[in-house]
């Protein structure tokens, strides 16, 4: 008698766990799936969240200019060493020096997304998009050169700028000369102090 009871009540507690199961199971039936099938829906396919960091790029204004100045801050910060920079200096029109971008290299297979590099960048000359299709067949090809633009000549000064230069220019020169001149005429005054001093003492010793 007890092994019928026991039967049943195996029984009901069977069909408790399998309605519960199929109550689970219909549930799923009619959630939206949340499965992505990529790439066949790429079209109609969300894009990543904003945060998302996927490939590191130089930003461009609409007239095709970059703010990087070549300081060196996110190659110097990168723990992975995936920056390289080339620099070069120029000479601006006014006639002076300027350290300026050459070439900006990025390796993007070693890269960690960490950000450090954009968190460093004093002039905000470099941000991540979430631009995830990045798959190549060579690791070559992950290396890339982010100022893919021409760099811009030097802006010529205009004929403002040019005549404030000279006029700062001669200012400079004049100063100089003015230096030059009390210099020497101070060199002029103590020789002849001393000169004095000299005679003074030789008429004493007479």
């Amino acid at each position: 008698m007890s092994s019928v009871k026991e039967y049943f009540t195996s029984l009901g507690t069977g069909i408790a766990s399998l309605l519960k199961g199929m109550k689970v199971t219909g549930k799923e039936f009619i959630t939206p799936k949340i499965t992505e099938r990529y790439p066949e829906n790429r079209l109609t396919h969300q894009s990543a969240a904003d945060r998302f960091r996927a490939e590191l790029r130089f930003v461009y204004d609409a007239e095709g200019n970059h703010k990087c100045i070549a300081c060196g801050s996110c190659e110097r910060n990168c723990p992975n060493g995936t920056i390289s920079i080339e620099s070069k200096m120029v000479t601006t029109p006014q006639g002076t020096k300027k350290k300026k971008l050459d070439k900006y290299f990025y390796d993007l297979g070693s890269c960690t997304f960490c950000q450090l590099c954009v968190t460093n960048c004093p002039t905000d000359a470099i941000e991540f998009v979430n631009d995830f299709e990045q798959a190549v067949f060579t690791r070559s090809k992950l290396v890339k050169q982010l100022n893919y633009l021409p760099e811009k000549p030097e802006p010529e000064p205009t004929p403002e700028e040019l005549a404030k230069i000279a006029a700062e220019r001669e200012a400079k020169i004049a100063e100089a000369k003015a230096k030059a001149a009390a210099a020497k005429a101070a060199k002029e005054a103590a020789a002849k102090a001393e000169g004095a001093a000299d005679a003074a003492t030789q008429q004493e010793n007479k």
